[in-house]
């Protein structure tokens, strides 16, 4: 029976190993494949510095070390990245062959010890790895226990629901609902859970905020999540939303967000009208403080050379009409002599008289001459 049960257990151990090569990767094989972290110190005062050194990482992943309290290499930062000194973190890119090594300054976190070395990559596929640290001369407190309460793991259908309006066209927050299925795959029932939600731009950390689901999911129960996300006024470009519960992330969601041509439109707007008012201000100012007294005379002395421009036209000199029989008397035309020269003799050189004396409508032939029109005078026969 010995030898039988001895065969048993080495035929179930290479059958083991049979069914993880099949799978792709032998059990220390995986484990060897895991980042690892090590410390060239295990404890270091503020001030001081210790060489942070990691392996199997993904090649040229960009990396950020940080110092955490209130965290351990078995359960992770519990707090997130509040509990480290992010201020004094580092960032680091791995080699070709997925190694680093750096110089990391020693710095006091925010939390009490337990304290970890805490390393994450910053962009891509999510991986981190911690390694015990204790800051020397900073407090220690316990760790938090943990809850009694099942553990929730991600489902599936994540996305961000909602669209922007013409207020976010003009500079408004963009808002989304962040919408997800959770499930518990614990034995007892998770009651209003608390989340915490991040949006990052780019390279830079995430800015986590927490939010509270109120219900209960009952033992390997599933819920569907809704949690509001908005960003900051004006924001634009490529966002990443991430789900974070107790210290580990659920899941991540890209969110595009376009320019704000609106404001663009208002500053052009702006330089445009804004000339143009302080143009009209400025020509009512001037239009108001120019002297007066120069601009009449100015008009009246043009008035003075359009009168001397003026052509003036004489006078007609209408025919005297003879009187008709049984007419009463009457006092004939007045023959007006202007523009005659003195004596009769003719027009005065300084008009311009249309009909010469003897060319004019009713008057004597070409060649023959007209009396005096005298009535004082009266012809007198032959003596």
């Amino acid at each position: 029976m010995n030898r039988r049960s001895a065969r048993a257990s080495r035929l179930l151990t290479v059958l083991v190993l049979a069914a993880a090569l099949l799978a792709g990767t032998a059990p220390w094989a995986a484990a060897a494949d895991r980042p690892t972290v090590t410390l060239s110190k295990s404890q270091a005062g503020t001030g001081g510095s210790i060489t942070v050194k990691g392996a199997h990482w993904r090649p040229k992943a960009l990396l950020m070390l940080l110092i955490c309290g209130q965290s351990s290499p078995e359960r992770g930062v519990i707090g997130g990245t509040n509990s480290c000194a992010n201020a004094d973190g580092l960032a680091v890119t791995t080699g070709a062959d997925g190694r680093f090594s750096k110089k990391l300054p020693v710095a006091e976190p925010p939390k009490a010890c337990p304290c970890v070395v805490h390393v994450a990559t910053v962009m891509g596929e999510k991986a981190a790895a911690d390694a015990a640290f204790t800051v020397a001369g900073h407090p220690v407190k316990p760790l938090p226990a943990e809850s009694g309460d099942g553990r929730l793991s991600m489902v599936t259908d994540t996305r961000l629901d909602g669209s922007s309006g013409i207020l976010t066209w003009f500079g408004a927050p963009p808002a989304r609902t962040f919408t997800f299925t959770v499930g518990n795959v614990g034995p007892t029932p998770v009651r209003n859970p608390v989340f915490q939600v991040g949006t990052s731009h780019g390279v830079f950390a995430p800015q986590w905020e927490e939010q509270q689901w109120r219900g209960t999911i009952a033992p390997g129960r599933k819920a569907r999540i809704k949690l509001p996300v908005e960003l900051t006024a004006g924001a634009n470009g490529n966002y990443l939303v991430s789900l974070k519960y107790e210290g580990k992330v659920l899941a991540e969601q890209p969110w595009g967000v376009g320019r704000p041509w609106g404001v663009t439109l208002f500053w052009i707007l702006l330089c445009v009208v804004v000339p143009a008012a302080v143009f009209r201000i400025g020509m009512a100012i001037v239009d108001r403080l120019r002297p007066r007294d120069r601009f009449a005379s100015g008009r009246h002395r043009g008035s003075q050379r359009l009168s001397e421009l003026t052509v003036k036209l004489p006078r007609l000199s209408l025919p005297q009409r003879p009187p008709r029989a049984g007419a009463p008397d009457r006092e004939p035309y007045p023959v007006p002599d202007e523009g005659l020269a003195p004596g009769g003799a003719g027009p005065s050189p300084s008009t311009l008289p249309w009909f010469t004396p003897d060319t004019r409508p009713g008057g004597p032939a070409a060649g023959q001459l007209s009396a005096p029109n005298d009535p004082s005078h009266t012809t007198k026969g032959p003596t």
